[in-house]
């Protein structure tokens, strides 16, 4: 490798001026030397590389400097600001700045660190190795600046459901500029966003519509910020909306909900807003409220049912925001009625059959008299207790009672009409024998022949028919 080398006489007049030269000059004569000094003894650079690395930083913190050699021969390094004013000269710092700390110093390293970073140290620091040719290679320092303050602020303390509000973020003097992220409750929105640049620095401003709910009151509204100096920094707001009322009634007796007559009815109005319902009224669509009707705050009574008391009743809350109802329709059944068992009919029917007897000797008819017993079917003898079901399973359970009875009239009027019938076609089948003729072969003539018979007119009397 060659060197550089000067006349011993420039080194001697250079401190002897250095020695003379005035309090301020005289530190810079002397750098003045000891670059010189370097410069004689400094070989050439021949296969010599530096490195170093960009740096970003966030304001306030620290940053590190790092020029290395590469195949270092002992070449003098020195690091210098973007003013290009020596930061330190090998491990001589000349800068009287005491943020700049001496790290690390050797024949292949030069690392310096910086405290306390401001945006004014952002720039281009120089490394120089003092080779033939001098080689020089610079890093950027990149100082973030995370917003100095985060506002949200909402066009209205006070919203009413259906209403649309404008809530507004900014994030004050930032570096690079904010990115604001929206949130209501865990779900993400979408703002708009403007972006002021003053002085390397940037303010942004998020703007948010949002139409707000009854189920939005007490939720938050989020302002996020995203930038790289700064991680969960955020702030928030929680919505107020006022509603009006929402509106249920409550019936409280009877428990089952089946009302009869002589029952009491008992109805609870609960409302719900904000702010809360100062008014709870009760009226009867159609109609007014019965006479024995009693109202007592968000209660109704009805003591003593009748059918008179069917009808809508309405309950009615209201606050600053509106009006809302709700209604309940009364029906009043019949009170329970308990049928009691059917008995068990049977009826006896005599019937008189006529026989006429054709045997030689005329004798009176043989009377016959016959009972014939029939019964009615057996009503279901299920007592119909007051049922809490309805008024359905009661009407069931008495037409039931009613078919039933129908039926068994029914088939008894078939049965008897069928043993009325048979009787009938009893009575007229079957051989009949008269004495008319008898005699009649030993007559002269016709009238002998009628005269001698043993069933003439002289046994007409004896034939005789009865009928009970």
């Amino acid at each position: 490798m060659a060197s550089a080398v000067l006349p011993s006489g420039s080194l001697c007049a250079a401190a002897a001026a250095a020695a003379a030269a005035p309090p301020g000059l005289r530190l810079r004569l002397r750098l003045l030397l000891l670059l010189l000094s370097a410069a004689a003894l400094i070989p050439t650079g021949d296969g010599q590389n530096l490195i170093t690395e960009d740096v970003t930083v966030v304001e306030g913190e620290v940053a590190t400097i790092s020029c290395r050699v590469k195949n270092s021969d002992d070449s003098v390094i020195q690091l210098l600001n973007p003013n290009r004013q020596t930061i330190y000269f090998r491990d001589f710092r000349p800068l009287k700045d005491s943020r700049f700390q001496l790290v690390n110093f050797s024949n292949s390293e030069l690392r310096v660190s910086l405290t306390n970073v401001s945006i004014s140290d952002e720039g281009r620091y120089f490394c120089q190795l003092y080779t033939d040719p001098p080689q020089e290679i610079y890093t950027t320092i990149t100082v973030l600046v995370p917003p100095r303050n985060l506002m949200i602020d909402i066009q209205k303390d006070t919203a009413v459901e259906g209403e649309e509000i404008e809530v507004n973020c900014t994030a004050m003097a930032s570096k690079p500029a904010t990115t604001i992220r929206w949130f209501k409750g865990n779900k993400e929105l979408t703002g708009k966003s403007e972006v002021e640049e003053w002085s390397d620095m940037y303010t942004v401003t998020s703007q948010l519509m949002l139409t707000v709910g009854k189920e939005d009151d007490g939720v938050p509204v989020i302002c996020l910020v995203d930038h790289p100096a700064v991680k969960d920094m955020q702030t928030q707001r929680y919505l107020e909306v006022q509603y009006k009322p929402q509106v249920h009634i409550q019936l409280t007796y009877p428990p089952q909900g089946l009302t009869r007559e002589g029952d009491t009815l008992e109805l609870t109005c609960e409302a719900i807003g904000k702010p809360q319902p100062t008014m709870v009224n009760w009226v009867r669509l159609d109609d007014d409220l019965p006479q024995h009707a009693v109202v007592s705050g968000s209660n109704l009574l009805i003591n003593n049912l009748n059918k008179t008391d069917n009808g809508t009743y309405r309950c009615e809350a209201s606050n600053v925001v509106g009006t809302a109802h709700s209604d309940y329709t009364l029906y009043v059944y019949d009170p329970p009625t308990t049928i009691p068992p059917p008995t068990t009919t049977t009826t006896t029917t005599t019937i008189l059959t006529i026989i006429t007897d054709t045997t030689a000797t005329t004798e009176p008819a043989v009377h016959g008299l016959t009972q014939l017993p029939n019964s009615a079917e057996e009503l279901d003898s299920e007592d119909l207790s007051d049922s809490r079901a309805g008024e359905d399973n009661s009407i069931r359970a008495v037409d039931h009672a009613v078919i039933g009875g129908v039926v068994a009239v029914v088939v008894f009027a078939m049965l008897c009409l069928l043993i009325i019938l048979g009787r009938y076609f009893a009575r007229h089948k079957g051989t009949y024998f008269t004495h008319e003729a008898k005699g009649a072969d030993d007559a002269a003539d016709a009238d002998t022949a009628i005269i001698n018979a043993e069933g003439g007119q002289n046994n007409s009397e004896e034939k005789k028919e009865y009928f009970i």
